[in-house]
């Protein structure tokens, strides 16, 4: 698929995300994956405690304000959602057939 070349494939050291809930509460989250698209960026995120990881990750679209501070933001229309959750689950389902080395 064309689109799996803009995943980004390379190891990267873990990156560290604070991020604020709806009550206040803060939550550390790890970067696994990067997508980019038509120059919008997408980080797939789990939880940094990996007592709190159940196989499921979010997905945020990295966002600039008018000062040029990058900002994780929540994606609002279900389509592009669908889509970009379709690419991270293809290309992690990938990682696991080739780190188990089984189909």
């Amino acid at each position: 698929m064309a689109d799996e070349k803009n995943l980004e494939e390379e190891y990267f050291e873990s990156e560290i995300y604070t991020l604020v809930d709806e009550d206040g509460k803060e939550e550390e989250f790890e970067l696994i994956g990067k997508y980019m698209e038509n120059g919008v960026t997408y980080n797939a995120l789990v939880p940094a405690d990996e007592s709190k990881q159940n196989g499921e990750y979010v997905i945020f679209r990295r966002e600039e304000d008018e000062n040029g501070d990058v900002y994780l933001a929540t994606i609002e229309d279900d389509d592009e959602f669908d889509r970009i959750a379709d690419i991270f689950d293809d290309s992690f389902n990938d990682l696991d057939y080739d780190e188990n080395g089984e189909e």
